[in-house]
């Protein structure tokens, strides 16, 4: 499938009308900056338009509640720092996002931080808390260390 396609798989279930359809995935390329990519590919592709093609097709039918299971894997800094600033524009426009990741800097973009461990919630920390984003970094990196000591202790 084409990214243009791929993007407008979910509304094509839904029956939604060509037009339709066409103007929504527009619009949804138009903001994510993939406009220019919407009749190729994905292997001719990069991936951070790969990474932002799954996300406008997560966002296509407008949920409310966005799961992200690290939505930056194997993305460069700046395509990762792109797909972090549209989630927490995303964010700021009232969609609730529970993202899950391993990585410190991609944690500080969150408003709230759960760390988990076997199941359960160690550690929850809010950004408000804090002074500023290096603060925050700084504390979940703080709590990682601590974390990874007591497993090379034990």
């Amino acid at each position: 499938l084409t990214i243009q396609e791929n993007i407008a798989f979910p509304l094509t279930m839904m029956g939604l009308k060509f037009k339709d359809i066409t103007n929504k995935v527009e619009n949804q390329a138009k903001m994510l900056g993939i406009k220019d990519v919407l009749y190729k590919y994905p292997h001719e592709c990069s991936g951070g338009q790969k990474q932002r093609t799954a996300i406008a097709r997560a966002l296509i039918t407008e949920p409310q509640i966005i799961i992200a299971d690290e939505p930056t894997g194997n993305l460069d800094s700046l395509n990762t720092k792109e797909v972090l600033i549209i989630l927490n524009d995303l964010n700021s426009k009232g969609k609730t996002i529970i993202m899950v990741t391993h990585d410190p800097l991609v944690a500080s973009y969150s408003s709230r931080m759960l760390y988990l461990q076997d199941g359960m919630i160690k550690e929850e920390i809010w950004k408000k808390d804090y002074n500023n984003q290096k603060d925050y970094f700084d504390e979940i990196v703080r709590i990682n260390s601590s974390e990874l000591e007591s497993m090379i202790e034990s």
